[in-house]
């Protein structure tokens, strides 16, 4: 690489510059919108995700041999901007961008630092900041050196005029985080599974699952099995084993009150039936004399302990505590809350048992999320710090960053556990009098390995190791390649969602059924053919993930305001008339079904207009009680991120309201005025398109078409050769398409300019003759008229990057020894390299021509390398690659081959155009 003031820029051999116009002064917003998902995810992550995972790591404790007790706290954790090396002595810009990345076949990543505090039996000792490692940075986003600049200034670092971002890039590839449909957070979903009866002895196929998230995004599941002989158990997941405990041992862990208490409270809604249940369970506690709360909690610790990496110090009653605030309801901080949640899940358990509500089911939209990428990098930050930390917790994550924070959470507690295994052994070494000092443990330091590897394996390969699994079916398939085959495809990679690797595995077919809460938010035409047919979907193009975390503390007296009862205040009537209000999972009251109605509305109201700070993108869904049995009834609220969301028209208000695909359900949308009905229609779609995705838009006459028809298009457009970008000299891929001779469309949709698709054109306008009935019909295939050939018609390139690495070639004791070069007077290369030993700019090169060559310094051998390809190929140009320090020239060149796929032969047309057409 060569400075040239601008950072380490790639030395191109001949190459004059390409003007490809003036940029705008502004982005095009509609195309930065594709990918805000993505981005806003990892800023999420970046701005409040890593704080709040910082904040509830747990200490990590142990002791010495000389009995001092030692921990560590985390108090704070940072990603920094990429920058060079620090042995790097010769860059005059510390930056790094993802042009430079690309090219020398990098990972843009950054420092990521962690500040925590040592303390020896619990007198502060220390404050270190430490550098974990490197991990890797989403481009346009808030660390993101591109973050900001204009379109000029895009173009002047080798990036497009409208770069989206919303990918990384590691050892030069263009990676994303794929988005998967997971359950929805934070909300108690009745469901029959008959592998259920299998965990045990009257254990039948009804539960109550609820998917518990905290704001750090760690996630745990939750399930209340009933059991045949009226009794419940709670089961939950740790360190990948399941545990069940009665659910009554958990109720009288969490708060110290009486039977009696808890007899009455169940039973306020519930039917004389079941108060043999409730008595049932109490006297389950009774026979193991657990009377009070401490005992209790005793108990749970003590059969617990074993599995909880905790300090031998901890009582019993200590772990039980641990094991309730780690493990049960996560997503709430305080046991009243935990306690209020859990009776509502066993009442709703007991009514979806006796068929007073129906089961949900898990493949509705309506009862799903997103897991984004960059809250996936947030779950992963955390397994780093909690790594660490040495923290005994290891819970499952979920959520765009969420996934990634968690697998850097994992290995980062692997560092830390590391970490505390070398203080042991280097105590245990010395018998008695090791001391941790200063020191000591930065010695300690240097037997630690560097953690980012975990992280960068996970973005290289798809492939997720972890020790608890993260809560997600599938370790494989989290992370492909953005493809640049065309505009298109580049596209559908940032808005393609899938159901999960499980899934197809499975024969059945309901897992791949599009149902109708779908509507406006997964594409009803685009999704593939074969295998992944339904379970591989494309959000619309306006539908949105939420990425914000709102601030909920002030709703609860808004809701009291508004009529809402809360649990220490007397009832509003019977019980049986009254909708339970739950906000994100937590259990705020009851609300009387005659204001029920008035109350939703209320709230729809502040909600649209942004009164009393009620979220815009909150959604807001009254269940209805029915003469059938349907969903438990209940005022449910959701303001989580990772939701689904999109715009319609509020026909009341004459404005924009953001809806949710679980509030959706019960609300009346037409798709034009014409469909309203008075009274009843409350909200009207913008357009009749807002069903189909950002792709199925580009679609001419659509409404025209079969529906497979749509389907194929969508497919076959992402297969065409075009224009995938304009920077094609400062990007190094595997393989670039490229077409010469592209035509705007003659028939388009509107959608066509709503994305400046023309600014990355592909195709050609053809005129095409059908004869019917005659000997010339062919199905998937056409005749070309030779001459319409001869002019340009689908003439197009491939651009391949050939990278040369004389490292990798030397032998260990010569590694650094090979340079390239050519010998002067060589019959070989004379005419055919430079000096340099690399081919000339535009050297048409055949199977067996000189490609290059290169001496060995210390022991004079001189060798050259010829082309080994079947396809002939032009030197496009030649970039030369150093390292990071800025030093070894001339031992890393990438050689970039333009491969024309339209050209005559004598006989015909070439096998390579005839495939590329076909």
């Amino acid at each position: 690489m060569t400075d040239t003031g601008d950072r380490i820029q790639p030395n191109f051999k001949n190459l004059t510059h390409t003007d490809y116009g003036k940029p705008n002064d502004m982005q095009h917003m509609p195309l930065q919108e594709l990918t805000k998902p993505h981005v806003d995810s990892f800023n999420y992550m970046l701005e409040e995700g890593l704080g709040k995972a910082v904040q509830l790591i747990y200490p990590v404790e142990f002791a010495l041999p000389d009995g001092d007790r030692i921990s560590f706290t985390v108090l704070d954790a940072n990603v920094y901007k990429p920058v060079v090396s620090q042995s790097n002595k010769t860059s005059v810009n510390l930056k790094v961008y993802p042009a430079e990345c690309r090219q020398r076949f990098v990972t843009y990543k950054g420092n990521f630092q962690i500040t925590f505090v040592w303390k020896i039996n619990n007198k502060p000792q220390d404050t270190v900041e430490r550098t974990i490692g490197e991990i890797p940075i989403m481009v346009k986003s808030k660390r993101c050196n591109l973050q900001g600049l204009s379109p000029s200034e895009l173009v002047k670092h080798g990036e497009e005029a409208e770069e989206m971002g919303g990918y990384f890039i590691v050892n030069g590839l263009e990676k994303i985080i794929r988005m998967l449909i997971m359950p929805r957070r934070n909300y108690a979903m009745c469901m029959i599974r008959p592998s259920w009866r299998s965990r045990g002895k009257q254990y039948t196929e009804y539960g109550v699952q609820i998917k518990c998230v905290r704001q750090d995004q760690t996630g745990m599941n939750n399930v209340l099995h009933y059991l045949s002989n009226g009794s419940a158990t709670i089961g939950f997941g740790y360190l990948k084993e399941l545990f069940y405990v009665p659910v009554m041992f958990i109720l009288k862990g969490l708060l110290n009150v009486t039977d009696k208490y808890i007899y009455d409270f169940i039973l306020k809604k519930m039917i004389e039936f079941y108060k043999g249940c409730i008595v049932f369970m109490l006297r389950q506690a009774l026979t193991e004399d657990l009377t009070s709360q401490n005992k209790v909690l005793q108990y749970i610790g003590s059969k617990f302990r074993i599995k909880l990496p905790l300090p031998e110090w901890y009582s019993d009653e200590e772990v039980g505590q641990f094991l309730i605030r780690e493990c049960i309801c996560i997503h709430l901080e305080n046991n009243t809350d935990k306690f209020n949640l859990l009776i509502f899940m066993i009442r709703k358990l007991f009514a979806f048992s006796k068929g007073e509500c129906a089961a949900e089911s898990a493949d509705s939209p309506a009862n799903q999320e997103l897991l984004l990428g960059g809250h996936l990098y947030l779950a992963v930050l955390k397994a780093m710090v909690d790594c660490y930390n040495v923290s005994p917790a290891n819970q499952e994550l979920l959520l765009g960053g969420h996934l990634y924070l968690a697998v850097l959470k994992e290995k980062i507690e692997s560092w830390l556990i590391s970490l505390k295994a070398t203080i042991q052994r280097n105590a245990k070494t010395k018998e008695g009098s090791y001391k941790l000092t200063s020191k000591t443990l930065e010695d300690a330091f240097r037997h630690t390995s560097d953690v980012s590897k975990s992280v960068e394996y996970l973005l290289s390969t798809g492939n997720l190791v972890s020790r608890s699994g993260l809560g997600l079916m599938q370790t494989s398939g989290l992370a492909v390649v953005a493809d640049k085959l065309n505009f298109y495809r580049y596209l559908s990679h940032f808005r393609c969602v899938h159901r999960g690797a499980f899934f197809a595995e499975m024969r059945t077919t309901a897992v791949r059924k599009f149902l109708p809460e779908a509507w406006g938010f997964l594409c009803p035409v685009h999704t593939p053919d074969g295998a992944p047919c339904g379970l591989l979907n494309h959000l619309t193009a306006f539908c949105q993930a939420v990425n914000i975390q709102y601030p909920t503390a002030h709703l609860y007296k808004l809701l009291i305001s508004l009529g809402v009862t809360p649990f220490d205040a007397p009832p509003p009537g019977n019980l049986k008339d009254c909708f339970p209000v739950l906000l994100d999972g937590k259990h705020m009251g009851y609300l009387h079904s005659s204001i029920a109605k008035k109350v939703e509305q209320k709230l729809r109201v502040m909600k649209v207009k942004a009164l009393k700070q009620v979220p815009t993108m909150m959604e807001i869904c009254l269940i209805p009680k029915t003469e059938f049995a349907s969903q438990y009834p209940g005022l449910y609220l959701f303001t989580t991120p990772a939701r689904m969301m999109r715009p319609v028209k509020n026909l009341a208000l004459d404005t924009t309201e953001m809806v949710g695909s679980f509030e959706q359900v019960y609300m009346d949308i037409c798709i034009n005025q014409s469909e309203a009905i008075p009274g009843v229609t409350t909200h009207e779609e913008f357009s009749e398109i807002r069903m189909l995705s950002s792709l199925a838009c580009l679609t001419p006459y659509s409404d025209c078409n079969q529906s497979p028809r749509n389907m194929y298009q969508c497919q076959m457009g992402k297969q065409t050769m075009g224009t995938p970008c304009h920077a094609y000299k400062y990007r190094a891929d595997n393989k670039l398409y490229r077409i010469q001779t592209p035509q705007t469309p003659m028939v388009r949709p509107g959608m066509h300019d709503h994305y400046n698709v023309d600014n990355y054109p592909m195709g050609t306008n053809a005129v095409v003759a059908v004869i019917s009935y005659t000997g010339y019909d062919m199905e998937d295939a056409m005749i070309l008229n030779k001459s319409a050939f001869e002019r340009g018609f689908a003439h197009g390139s491939i651009y391949k990057s050939e990278l040369i690495d004389l490292r990798k070639k030397a032998q260990d004791k010569y590694r650094t020894l090979l340079v390239f070069g050519s010998k002067s007077g060589d019959k070989r290369t004379e005419g055919k390299l430079d000096p340099d030993g690399l081919p000339p700019i535009g050297t048409y090169l055949q199977d067996g021509d000189v490609f290059y060559s290169y001496f060995n310094l210390q022991t004079g051998e001189y060798r050259v390398e010829k082309y080994r390809k079947s396809e002939p190929a032009y030197v496009d140009h030649i970039k030369i690659i150093g390292n990071d320090t800025g030093t070894g020239d001339l031992e890393k060149v990438c050689i970039v081959l333009r491969i024309v796929v339209s050209t005559f032969k004598r006989d015909g047309i070439t096998e390579n155009f005839c495939r590329s057409v076909n």
